[in-house]
């Protein structure tokens, strides 16, 4: 797994690879390759460093994403749980089919804020 920090810009696409952190508190990573138990900490790691900094709108493009277990899906949930609580939001952008057929089949996809392709 790799995760990039990716530009975020309201009403925007941006896929730069540049850390960027515009509108307040809204941040975007990517995640590349598998997203499991053995990437999970690294994922962590990277969301409470970023939600240290004061973001309120975390925004995981999963776009590249080929394999999901569930502790990354737990990880995720952990994630949107902590920021719902503090008044923000976990949002899962342009999920690929493997991980939306995952979030189908555990009903996640009910739960999380989805940003489905353009």
């Amino acid at each position: 797994m790799q995760i990039e920090t990716v530009p975020h810009r309201q009403g925007t696409d941006d896929d730069a690879s540049s850390p960027d952190q515009p509108n307040g508190g809204a941040w975007a990573c990517r995640i590349l390759g598998r997203f499991d138990a053995h990437e999970s900490e690294q994922f962590r790691t990277y969301f409470d460093e970023t939600i240290a900094q004061g973001a309120k709108i975390f925004i995981v493009d999963l776009s590249e994403v080929d394999f999901v277990d569930s502790t990354a899906l737990a990880e995720l949930v952990r994630a949107m749980k902590q920021l719902r609580q503090d008044g923000g939001n976990l949002i899962l952008r342009r999920p690929s089919n493997a991980v939306r057929i995952i979030l189908e089949l555990t009903k996640l996809d009910l739960a999380f804020t989805i940003e489905a392709a353009a």
